[in-house]
């Protein structure tokens, strides 16, 4: 699985339109958090989108969903995975996959509670013009 993951999110980074240089903010990001916009490509009525996201220890993506599946491989650090109840769904080292089904009934908070920098390598597949992700208030969790 992770093999094919990877090698998804490597092919659609070669046939899509590679932008370099450009560096975009998560929404909402904690202190630090940056996305850099990897290559974004439109087929019919759907975005694929590949952004590398670096969380600096100690901070997290904020609350969110995402209007379709986003896909996600951990290229450095360990990502600590939580959904609405507040609970860990699943701690994510280096090398591992996560998938995001989508919709307002996926809302979700990554964190960074290592003490080194948590890179992400994700690949959006959304409704073409969708935000990359939908804030959503702190659904009552002690933590954001």
């Amino acid at each position: 699985m992770r093999i094919a993951l990877r090698t998804a999110i490597s092919g659609a980074a070669l046939s899509a339109t590679v932008l370099t240089g450009t560096t975009a903010h998560a929404t909402p990001p904690g202190p630090g958090v940056t996305a850099t916009l990897i290559a974004q490509r439109t087929v019919g009525d759907t975005d694929y989108v590949i952004r590398e996201i670096t969380i600096p220890p100690g901070q997290a993506t904020g609350w969110h969903y995402h209007d379709g599946p986003v896909y996600g491989y951990v290229k450095q650090g360990t990502l600590t995975h939580y959904h609405a109840d507040c609970l860990t769904d699943g701690v994510y080292p280096q090398g591992t996959t996560v998938r995001e089904p989508g919709g307002p009934s996926d809302v979700h908070l990554g964190r960074n509670e290592g003490d080194t920098p948590l890179v992400l390598e994700v690949l959006y597949v959304l409704p073409h013009g969708a935000p990359y992700s939908e804030d959503v208030p702190n659904p009552g969790c002690s933590f954001q």
